[in-house]
């Protein structure tokens, strides 16, 4: 099987992934993976891709061995001295025909499979050397990606570009952009630790390149294009300042909604951007459309269950946020602590007589998460951690109920950024809000938790008043629990989030002076609080926003 073969097989695999035909896909790769490194890299990202969306362990297995099988096949075409003395040949400006075609392509598809290993590596294991090895193959892929970007740089004149050096091209574009704009949104500090060992990020050029290779016409293409949905709809969102770039999500995703208008991962994305216009209704409806389209992968069934159960929060429609949570606890292995914390916290926004038809006991609900959280890369996840310290106040045997707590979740996946596209949902929900205060204030027997809440109340408060544009009400509602900091007891992520949130309200009336010093309190004065590193992910980038470089901060 010649390269040129090989490619259009691979292309034909992909088609059918895009129109739902997963089983077939495969079937259509799998008789080359160990003969061709096209095949071989397509058939392995898939079980990669299934591992990552089901994370049962036994999918997780069979990701890493077939990556391993992957590695290997590519090895074999790659040049046999080292791949750093070979390219560093080529760019001492020595003949570029030291490297053929085929090996040029081995080089990009190892560095492909490497850097997919590493990633299942961190999930599979949580000891430190896997964590180490995983560490390892990213700078060993970073680097042969950089020296493949140099001999793109150098052929870039030559006359016999053609379509398998195209298909190079869309290689060497994928994995320089997606560095490149994954290093560039981690804060200063881890930063400056991975410039140490040779990373550096640069958010513009990766974004570049991303965009380049997503409008050429290689296989690596739609991944160029997926890769910049995810962080328009997701990582801008949940490490950003919530600022989505829509218009280009909407015209990198236009083509593909033509030409495979039933695929279920087209059809999410489609669903999820409508999410962050505020266009909730419409979502819904392509949600449904995106679980009708198949049945095979369970798993996107649950992306969307996920999202419907968020479309529901945000309309307060209670009942049927439940049902979804409620669908997650019991098909999904994702993360059963959140998916429990969450149901619960939507069962407290229920009316009385709703929460007794579902026959649900909201106390025995929170005294379950702890026992369901997990640990990846030895590490817990900070939302599941998060979710646990807030269930305690159900663990004594006079349970403290939570305040609002599915509004507090909401804030922490940066829901109110959503919601605060739509004016009557909001101002629904600063009723909700107000008048839980109301009850609040007026309550008699006051528990420990008392100024958490209010606080806490105080930030969600300001956050939709932002949104309605009641811009001096907000700033109230934020001063009030940065003033409120000394009696904090538990929930000492409030004051440097509410500081953020308040530089983010200066930054839209354009004093950037305030905005650049209410964030940057936040970032050096608070130390050791829920959900820490995502907020420093949000800094980083509101800083980034109002161009303030990295150095003159501590």
């Amino acid at each position: 099987m010649d390269l040129k073969c090989a490619l259009e097989e691979c292309s034909m695999a992909l088609n059918l992934f895009l129109n739902n035909k997963f089983s077939e896909a495969l079937e259509l790769l799998r008789p080359w993976s160990k003969d061709s490194m096209y095949h071989a890299l397509g058939y392995s990202t898939i079980l990669v891709m299934q591992a990552a969306m089901t994370f049962e362990q036994q999918d997780i297995q069979m990701g890493i061995s077939t990556m391993k099988e992957a590695l290997q096949t590519c090895q074999r075409f790659r040049k046999r001295s080292t791949v750093v003395e070979s390219l560093s040949n080529l760019v001492s400006k020595q003949s570029t025909d030291q490297l053929t075609e085929e090996e040029m392509h081995a080089e990009i598809c190892y560095a492909e499979c490497l850097l997919q290993k590493a990633a299942l590596t961190f999930v599979q294991d949580e000891n430190m050397i896997n964590f180490i090895k995983g560490g390892l193959k990213i700078r060993t892929s970073y680097q042969i990606y950089k020296e493949c970007h140099q001999v793109l740089q150098m052929t870039q004149g030559n006359k016999s570009r053609n379509e398998t050096y195209y298909q190079f091209e869309g290689g060497v574009k994928l994995g320089i952009g997606a560095f490149n704009l994954m290093l560039s949104l981690l804060p200063g500090r881890i930063l400056r630790l991975l410039e140490f060992i040779g990373f550096s990020g640069n958010r513009e050029l990766g974004l570049c390149q991303l965009r380049e290779g997503a409008s050429g016409s290689s296989l690596r293409a739609i991944l160029c294009t997926f890769t910049l949905l995810v962080y328009h709809t997701y990582v801008s969102l949940i490490l950003g300042t919530g600022e989505a770039n829509l218009q280009e999500a909407d015209s990198l995703l236009e083509p593909y909604l033509h030409k495979f208008p039933n695929g279920s991962i087209i059809l999410f994305y489609a669903a999820r951007i409508d999410i962050l216009k505020g266009n909730f209704e419409k979502a819904q409806l392509r949600f449904q459309e995106c679980i009708a389209a198949q049945q095979e992968w369970k798993q996107i069934h649950h992306l969307c269950y996920w999202e419907l159960m968020w479309c529901y929060t945000f309309q307060q429609n209670w009942l049927q946020a439940y049902w979804y949570a409620d669908l997650l606890s019991k098909e999904s292995r994702w993360s059963k602590a959140i998916y429990v914390f969450q149901k619960a916290a939507i069962l407290c926004m229920l009316p009385e007589d709703d929460l007794k038809r579902t026959g649900e006991d909201i106390v025995s609900l929170f005294r379950q998460v702890d026992g369901l959280k997990q640990r990846i890369a030895g590490k817990s996840i900070p939302t599941e951690k998060f979710a646990v310290r807030k269930a305690r106040r159900y663990a004594s045997s006079q349970p403290v109920k939570l305040i609002l707590p599915a509004l507090e979740m909401m804030y922490v996946w940066n829901g109110f950024a959503i919601v605060g596209k739509r004016a009557d949902l909001t101002e629904n929900l600063l009723i909700t809000i107000e008048k839980e205060e109301t009850a609040l204030q007026n309550e008699t027997n006051r528990n420990e938790y008392y100024m958490d809440d209010v606080c806490m109340l105080q930030l969600l408060k300001g956050l939709c008043l932002k949104h309605l544009g009641r811009l001096m009400q907000a700033e109230l509602c934020f001063s009030k629990v940065i003033q409120s900091e000394k009696q904090i007891k538990y929930d000492s992520y409030l004051v440097p989030f509410t500081l953020y949130e308040l530089g983010l309200l200066y930054k839209q009336q354009d004093e950037r002076e305030k905005a650049i010093r209410y964030i940057e309190t936040a970032k050096n004065n608070y130390k050791e609080y829920s959900m820490e590193s995502r907020l420093h992910f949000r800094i980083h980038a509101a800083l980034d926003s109002l161009k303030v470089s990295p150095a003159s901060t501590p």
